[in-house]
């Protein structure tokens, strides 16, 4: 995976400290931690309705010492913010096109030397969705990796790590127990979110 602002040593410490005042200014209690042997794991991010949802992800990663890749629609990695889109983590994703984004986070995933924590928002878009992609699953599925269900409730300002799941096959089964824990969180555009 590439260089981001997660493995910049001195950048990196700095922005811990700001995201923390940050996060504490404006009244957000940050949860969890990465559970032991999930250094590489999949992390939900639920529920996903706003372009703020990024600015606090990213700070909570840095707060939790993550070292976050993230998924974006490829619109927002083009000139002139495309190489500080990747810089802050984000992997362009080409929604036009039915490439195999499973297989190649999976390779990436398999092939990364250290820690990575891979989020990817199971609605695959900040509108309104009635269904949940599985690609996540089956990012974390293929690549022998936890998922660690991640969360930001905007009601409560809180955001974190939750639970370790580990995907059984059982897509089905697993989605319906995955869906029941973020069913009492908010997003900030909470009607858009339905787990």
């Amino acid at each position: 995976m590439h260089r981001t602002i997660f493995t910049t040593p001195v950048v990196n410490t700095l922005l811990r400290g700001l995201s923390l005042f940050i996060l504490r200014l404006k009244g957000w209690k940050i949860e969890g931690e990465l559970p032991p042997g999930a250094d590489k794991a999949v992390l939900i991010a639920a529920p996903h309705t706003s372009n703020w949802d990024l600015p606090y992800t990213l700070m909570t990663g840095f707060a939790l010492r993550l070292n976050l890749y993230w998924m974006g629609k490829e619109s927002i990695f083009r000139v002139p913010f495309g190489a500080f889109m990747r810089w802050l983590g984000g992997i362009a994703v080409d929604r036009s096109k039915s490439n195999n984004l499973v297989a190649a986070s999976v390779e990436a995933i398999r092939a990364a030397a250290g820690p990575l924590q891979l989020v990817v928002p199971p609605e695959g878009t900040r509108s309104k969705t009635r269904y949940w992609k599985t690609g996540f699953y089956h990012i974390a599925l293929g690549a022998g990796v936890p998922i660690v269900m991640a969360y930001m409730d905007y009601a409560e300002k809180r955001a974190g790590l939750g639970p370790v799941f580990h995907p059984t096959g059982d897509v089905e089964r697993d989605m319906e127990s995955i869906k029941a824990f973020y069913a009492p969180f908010k997003g900030r555009n909470a009607s858009q979110f339905a787990a």
